[in-house]
């Protein structure tokens, strides 16, 4: 069974860090793709940032210069650096995961991590 957490959420003031971590576990898979979302309340779910397996990154420009997309392959895991904190950047933030398992493409998202940055 695959699963993805994320985990790296808290409050933070603005102009402060945080370092996201997105790990998937379960049967046999190979990644295509993983990446970055968030939602605030009363707003549409937004991309943040995302890398493929051959490490190409696209990057929201709401974020970029601030934000930086990672991974590690041997841990099956991505990470979102967070610098420059601002409060419109407060949200629930989702991993997104793009797998090849039980012979086709899968699409998974993890529960969220909330991110408050305060003023």
């Amino acid at each position: 069974q695959v699963q993805l957490v994320e985990s790296g959420g808290g409050l933070v003031q603005a102009g402060g860090s945080l370092r996201l971590t997105c790990t998937v576990s379960g049967s046999a898979f190979s990644i295509n793709a993983m990446g970055w979302y968030r939602q605030a309340p009363g707003k549409e779910r937004e991309m943040v940032a995302v890398i493929t397996s051959t490490d190409r990154i696209d990057v929201a420009d709401s974020v970029k210069g601030r934000f930086t997309i990672s991974r590690d392959n041997a841990k099956n895991s991505v990470y979102l650096q967070m610098n420059s904190l601002k409060p419109e950047d407060t949200a629930l933030y989702y991993c997104s995961a793009d797998l090849w398992s039980d012979y086709r493409n899968n699409h998974y998202w993890g529960k969220g991590t909330l991110v408050t940055v305060s003023s």
